[in-house]
């Protein structure tokens, strides 16, 4: 398989002559009921924008968002990719991740046979995230 590859990252890949996917990345939250919420995970998704410029990025929700999961990979689908890697911003690895998620995603497959949808890890424990909490820690001493 050939890439398509634009600042040092691949954005096409050739399957075969004349064959292309592209693909898209799927930010995915739980959700919550205070709509409000919503505009925190935008802010996130425009920060991570800007640190991957060139890719199609869609934001969705596990529950409570309008845009669900079959939802957000059809818009992926309609903007041209047959390729989706889902990026949970979930900190763990619990039963939406382990079950939920994988069930809905592979309905969504099952009726759309030309997509190939990956799941990626969790936020989890990452050193990072410790030194964020340790700042709001501190921030509220």
């Amino acid at each position: 398989m050939k890439h398509c590859m634009l600042q040092g990252r691949p954005l096409l890949q050739y399957a075969n002559k004349g064959e292309y996917t592209m693909t898209g990345i799927l930010i995915l939250a739980h959700g919550s009921r205070a709509r409000e919420t919503e505009k925190t995970l935008e802010q996130v998704v425009e920060l991570v924008r800007a640190q991957m410029p060139g890719h199609i990025l869609q934001i969705a929700y596990m529950e409570f968002g309008e845009t669900n999961i079959a939802a957000g990979l059809s818009t992926l689908m309609e903007q041209g990719c047959s390729e989706v890697v889902v990026a949970p911003y979930f900190l763990f690895e619990g039963i939406h991740i382990r079950e939920d998620i994988p069930r809905e995603i592979n309905a969504f497959c099952s009726e759309h046979p030309g997509v190939t949808v990956k799941i990626g890890k969790t936020l989890g424990a990452d050193s990072r995230l410790a030194d964020i909490l340790t700042d709001r820690i501190r921030e509220s001493l």
